[in-house]
């Protein structure tokens, strides 16, 4: 966070994505050195098995729902006072809870790609309806954060 003046966003370009800003991000949040293509391949091939798993779904919409499922309302931010460190629960701005789901639906299918042998796009397909359903690896990590906030309810007259 800079302290001299506000960071002005960029837009995504949504070439390839028909328009969709969120499945852009999701797209640059897959890709792996600079592998945009790889990238697109994978996120689009994980959406298409999602939708022929989810008769009746589109992928679109299938993973709009995941990534709404996954967003988190609540997190903890540390905070010194009097030299002790308190850790603060905070509410997380539209953006950062949008940035946050996206990196841990990534993040919880690359950790099951490593446990299984399975290709990348069929584990980011299940972690997709994992979290379509609230369950899995990134909504774990949500309930994580929320019951870490909750503990630290006390704290909150700290806020900033």
């Amino acid at each position: 966070m800079s302290r001299r003046r506000r960071v002005v966003r960029r837009a995504v370009a949504t070439e390839g994505c028909s328009g969709n800003v969120l499945l852009a991000r999701f797209v640059n949040v897959v890709m792996h050195q600079g592998k945009k293509a790889l990238a697109e391949k994978i996120v689009f091939g994980a959406l298409k098995m999602a939708e022929s798993r989810l008769q009746g779904e589109s992928g679109i919409a299938i993973f709009n729902t995941a990534v709404a499922n996954v967003m988190p309302k609540m997190e903890v931010r540390s905070r010194r006072v009097g030299g002790v460190t308190y850790q603060i629960p905070v509410e997380v701005r539209e953006d950062r809870s949008t940035s946050l789901a996206l990196r841990w639906i990534v993040k919880a299918a690359r950790a099951s790609r490593k446990r299984t042998n399975k290709t990348y796009m069929s584990c980011l397909c299940h972690e997709l309806m994992e979290a379509y359903n609230k369950r899995g690896g990134a909504c774990k990590i949500k309930e994580e954060k929320y019951r870490m906030a909750e503990a630290n309810k006390a704290f909150s007259h700290f806020r900033f």
